[in-house]
């Protein structure tokens, strides 16, 4: 069982008529929840203009998503302010609707996504494309990787090898 999504904001699907469009904004809590969520430094702002309208199969998500984002370098875990201003187009289908009679489930990025429960969670949709914004692999302007130098030291695999033999780890 997963943890409650930190930014929900669910819409019927008989509510959508021929299309809506919401503004969204997080507040204090629910910004510091997605912090632990998308494992940030912090969400300083996350807000989303989001419109859905019914199409051939199903619906389709438009609109933009933006937020300010501390995340921490990857090497020096130094704060990294960030701005995400990402524009979203989402296809959206019930499991049951068809297309000549036939469901097909996809990992192509142009695949809908499913519909669940007969709602559609804006919110959650939102915090999934910020996610996909942020940098997978913050690093600071001057953080540079060192590899660690060899160590003379004997190596853990070396002195279980000298157990199993019954020798001394130095031996070999």
């Amino acid at each position: 069982m997963s943890p409650q999504h930190p930014f929900s904001r669910p819409i019927r699907l008989n509510q959508i008529g021929a299309g809506v469009t919401r503004e969204l904004e997080a507040d204090e809590g629910e910004r510091r929840a997605l912090a632990r969520w998308l494992d940030l430094v912090a969400v300083d702002a996350f807000s989303a203009e989001l419109s859905l309208v019914p199409s051939v199969v199903g619906w389709t998500l438009t609109g933009r998503v933006r937020a300010e984002v501390t995340q921490s370098c990857g090497l020096t875990l130094v704060p990294l302010p960030a701005t995400i201003d990402q524009t979203v187009s989402i296809g959206l289908m019930e499991a049951g609707d068809t297309v000549e009679g036939e469901v097909e489930v996809s990992l192509d990025d142009d695949a809908p996504d499913l519909i669940e429960n007969g709602q559609i969670d804006l919110g959650h949709h939102a915090v999934e494309q910020l996610g996909l914004a942020l940098d997978p692999f913050p690093r600071a302007p001057d953080a540079e990787f060192v590899a660690p130098e060899e160590s003379a030291e004997i190596s853990p695999f070396a002195v279980l090898k000298g157990l199993k033999t019954g020798g001394d780890a130095s031996e070999t």
